[in-house]
């Protein structure tokens, strides 16, 4: 879509601190503060899958645990086929086929012959 897109999860750490982690794709580097992480994000052409360790981030961010999310929000300026939480990565193989990315399959341009005049 060409557009600017951003979305923040807030989280919960065991010293009993929201924090909230925002991606964005008009941000070109990454701020750590007290109570918000901003970072940038590259969308590919088409759908995107993003997958965001909330765990591993409030651990790098802020050398705390991660314990709860609060809350997701998603900014204007793209399309969202699903939101879901998991307690580990899986393989495509392992996700129910309504969790997968299935890209819409592309006719080939058929070539003409036509003369025209």
């Amino acid at each position: 879509m060409k557009k600017y897109f951003t979305f923040e999860v807030q989280v919960l750490d065991d010293k009993n601190v929201r924090r909230r982690f925002r991606a964005s794709n008009y941000q070109s580097t990454t701020r750590v503060k007290p109570f918000i992480c901003t970072m940038p994000m590259r969308l590919d052409e088409g759908w995107n899958q993003i997958q965001f360790n909330l765990s591993d981030f409030t651990r790098r961010a802020y050398g705390t645990n991660y314990v709860e999310t609060l809350r997701v929000q998603i900014h204007a300026n793209c399309r969202i086929r699903r939101v879901y939480f998991s307690d580990r990565l899986y393989s495509e193989d392992e996700l129910p086929p309504e969790f997968k990315l299935f890209l819409p399959i592309q006719k080939p341009v058929q070539k003409s012959n036509a003369i025209c005049g």
